[in-house]
């Protein structure tokens, strides 16, 4: 008998502090080797995407897949997880949530040992589906004084700000333009489906640490030439996946006169062996996604909601 969990169980059993807690270890089990990924395919049809990514995590008992579909009216996303010792289906996940959350808390792990100790301000372009776990994420990471975000419509940008003030009980305000948010902030923040750069190196404080995670397709970029020049640490989940997923990296690295061997995987620099040079360093982490954190969040989600008796047993031939 598996366990079938929805996004209403997911929301109530994962909150962020655990998430980025899970994203954390795996970042360390993948370090060690003892995490095992495999990067995401992608089946695209004209009206119709399809998108597969697995993961293991042996001294968790646990393996697992997300699969999901993309179409123009809607996003359908699954994990399914195994014991990796018996083969056995513990878990159907609904995994819309868990999927921004566990983006939003890799973004926050990124933040804590890439941003200075001291940044406290954040610059935000983006206010759709994964900009609001984003932003809690870096709050639990930095004790922030200041947030500016920026959306292309107002109305929405406007109340992403009432919302998120609410919700973080942090001084959020709405930007006239990405320049605005990012000029003067010491964190930036990038999350949007934008196939052309939305962030300028020439707008970046000295020491500035960005999180871009919104363009995980090969023609999408949200970063220039010069962002991708300025940051003299760049880390990535998954330099393989980055490499057919990455565009803002696929062409900004040539342009800026470098190669793949000068950018990092993010456990390397979690395990402390590659840090921020200085305090005026430009920091970035390129994200794309890997199913790693899918499995370790799940995995958390699916321990809870046995312990809480949470979830509908189905019966899985």
């Amino acid at each position: 008998m598996a366990l079938y969990l929805t996004e209403e169980d997911v929301q109530r059993l994962l909150p962020m502090d655990r998430a980025m807690a899970c994203v954390e270890a795996s970042l360390r089990g993948q370090h060690t080797g003892e995490g095992v990924n495999q990067p995401r395919k992608r089946i695209l049809l004209p009206q119709c995407s399809l998108h597969y990514m697995a993961a293991a995590l042996p001294d968790e008992k646990m393996m697992g897949l997300k699969i999901y579909t993309i179409t123009r009216s809607a996003f359908r996303f699954i994990v399914l997880l195994y014991d990796s010792e018996t083969g056995e289906l513990l878990a159907l996940i609904e995994a819309d949530h868990l999927g921004r959350i566990r983006t939003g808390a890799a973004s926050g792990v990124a933040t804590k040992y890439m941003a200075w100790a001291g940044a406290s301000r954040v610059g935000l372009i983006g206010t759709g589906r994964q900009a609001r776990t984003q932003l809690e994420a870096v709050a639990a990471a930095r004790k922030l004084s200041r947030v500016a975000v920026f959306g292309r419509e107002k109305s929405r940008r406007q109340e992403f700000c009432r919302e998120m003030s609410e919700r973080l009980g942090l001084e959020i305000s709405p930007a006239e333009s990405a320049e605005t948010a990012v000029r003067g902030s010491d964190i930036v923040i990038t999350a949007t489906n934008s196939r052309e750069p939305v962030l300028r190196g020439d707008w970046l404080e000295a020491g500035t640490h960005i999180n871009a995670i919104g363009a995980n397709m090969i023609d999408r970029r949200e970063l220039d030439d010069a962002t991708i020049a300025a940051a003299g640490l760049i880390a990535v989940d998954s330099v393989e996946q980055a490499k057919t997923e990455a565009g803002d990296l696929v062409y900004g690295l040539p342009s800026a006169g470098r190669n793949w061997q000068t950018v990092r995987e993010l456990h390397e620099v979690v395990a402390g062996k590659r840090t921020r040079a200085s305090a005026d360093e430009i920091t970035l982490f390129k994200s794309c996604g890997i199913a790693l954190w899918d499995v370790a969040v799940g995995g958390y989600v699916y321990r809870e909601a046995k312990a809480k008796g949470v979830g509908q047993l189905t019966q899985i031939l």
